[in-house]
């Protein structure tokens, strides 16, 4: 997640998988292309990114978080990310030292990114 970063952010634009809004949703994301992981086995994999994945954040006090992963950046010394595609402002920050896991799963939500905006 080095480039994870605020100034890095680049717009982009997914399918809105509700059947009563025909509007995409356009949004700022941190651009990652993939991240090597380790599966629950402890086998190390290459997760190609997508607007599906979400990121479960475990607090050392035992509080999970969930973020759009597409939407994390690292700004100093804290996590920043969105909770919500739909209503943008919900956004949360996590200190890193907070931090006790992080775990990436795929949401199961039809999200898709469509061509690149201009």
């Amino acid at each position: 997640m080095v480039n994870a970063k605020s100034e890095n952010l680049k717009e982009v634009e997914i399918n809105n998988p509700s059947p009563f809004m025909y509007q995409n949703i356009g949004y700022l994301a941190n651009g990652i292309k993939s991240i090597n992981t380790i599966d629950k086995n402890g086998n190390e994999m290459k997760l190609e990114n997508s607007p599906k994945l979400e990121m479960r954040i475990t607090r050392k006090n035992g509080k999970k978080y969930i973020l759009l992963f597409d939407t994390v950046i690292v700004e100093n010394d804290t996590l920043k990310g969105a909770r919500s595609r739909l209503m943008q402002n919900l956004r949360r920050e996590i200190p890193l030292n907070d931090i006790e896991k992080i775990e990436i799963q795929d949401s199961g939500k039809v999200y898709k990114y469509k061509e690149n905006k201009k």
